[in-house]
């Protein structure tokens, strides 16, 4: 029977144990025992299935992955113990001493971090292209090119990839096309329809949606997640099973959750489009947005993150900030709670002023990710920080 996402994020459950329980358990515990010795071996052969040892596999984190597959339409998948593990992971296990990878400049400052300074100590090489000039993207690759990495939306400029182009561009050249989903999450997007051989997520965000726990997710092609699992069960990034059950029971409330993100991130961006303090919003259904069309071919809303450029620079920035009373400061996204960040002081920090300016993360630009709250008590907080932080 065919289910819509809703149904399936809610009904897809581990298999009930003999007390008939109706929400999945939590199976705390590092390992599993066998009926025998044969049994063993054979667990161990792969020549049967089942639990080993939590670090390769749990019936929490088999529930969760089961229920991401079927939301973003991949074939496979594994969990992390956080986003930036499952990035890493993703990209280390299938490329080797030489390779080079294709990445879109717009990326999370951790991600840049593993490109440029982690990446080429062991010999992986990387390139940046601009999504605002694909026609020269052939030129940037290498006889060596073994990967295109993207984010899209990107983090925290919001830039928006094609992803039909990228499917595209990927298959012509032979390349591993990873796809970071964090912003979208499968619920407004799902890049393997458009060729991704890879989805990559910090479950940490939107899937887990009320800023309890960290998890990454890497989701897709069977063999490639096969090359994935053996390079993550030998070096040890495991999720616990307690975050995997939460993360699980948080994708039965992500569609209602980000329909409500979106439908108050849109509200918000339209009433600051014309503020007198504000010099641009965007948000990626804003029609304002450069890449507003592509962002509705592929997204079925906006997502639950917006950015606002302030008139004054970073001395008015910081004293906008400090005058929000309900709005939370901090780095994370996703939550149930209203966040702002500071990205040029913050996530993005490490990066040179040259490389954020690339990307348009400029000392006027803050990232709000808009919480459940009240739209119109979201707006009244901003509203009356932009007031007091007026020179």
């Amino acid at each position: 029977m065919s289910q819509h996402f809703e149904t399936k994020a809610i009904r897809i459950n581990s298999s009930k144990s003999n007390q008939k329980e109706h929400s999945s358990p939590i199976y705390l515990t590092s390992s599993f025992t066998f009926d025998s010795a044969e049994e063993a071996r054979a667990t161990f052969a792969d020549e049967i299935e089942g639990n080993i040892y939590s670090r390769y596999a749990n019936p929490n984190t088999s529930e969760l992955i089961e229920k991401i597959c079927a939301a973003e339409g991949t074939e496979d998948g594994i969990a992390t113990a956080s986003g930036m593990a499952a990035m890493f992971a993703s990209i280390a296990s299938l490329l080797q001493q030489g390779d080079h990878i294709l990445a879109s400049r717009s990326l999370f400052g951790s991600t840049h971090q593993l490109l440029t300074r982690i990446f080429p100590k062991w010999g992986i090489s990387s390139t940046y292209g601009d999504i605002s000039d694909y026609e020269n993207w052939d030129r940037l690759i290498q006889p060596n090119t073994k990967m295109l990495f993207l984010e899209t939306p990107s983090n925290p400029g919001l830039e928006i990839i094609d992803l039909e182009w990228a499917g595209k561009f990927a298959e012509s050249h032979n390349l591993i096309l990873v796809v970071d989903n964090c912003f979208a999450t499968p619920y407004l997007q799902q890049p393997a329809k458009w060729g991704a051989h890879l989805v990559a997520h910090s479950a940490t965000k939107f899937i887990d949606g009320q800023g309890r726990v960290l998890g990454g997710l890497i989701l897709g092609k069977k063999e490639l997640i096969k090359e994935v699992q053996f390079f993550t069960r030998h070096t040890g990034p495991a999720i616990s099973p307690f975050n995997s059950w939460i993360l699980s029971k948080s994708m039965e409330t992500l569609a209602v959750r980000m329909d409500r993100h979106c439908s108050s991130a849109l509200k918000i961006a339209e009433h600051f489009q014309s503020h007198p303090e504000i010099e641009q919003v965007r948000y990626p259904f804003l029609k304002s947005h450069p890449q507003y069309h592509l962002a509705i071919k592929q997204m079925s809303q906006g997502g639950g993150i917006l950015t606002l450029q302030l008139k004054g620079g970073l001395t008015r920035v910081q004293r906008f900030i400090d005058q929000l009373e309900m709005i939370s400061i901090t780095a994370n996204l996703g939550d149930s709670r209203t966040i702002i960040t500071h990205p040029a002081s913050t996530t993005h920090s490490k990066l040179s002023e040259e490389e954020r300016l690339r990307v348009g993360i400029t000392d006027g630009l803050v990232r709000v990710s808009v919480g459940l709250e009240h739209p119109e008590d979201i707006l009244s907080d901003i509203e009356k920080a932009l007031e007091r932080s007026k020179k």
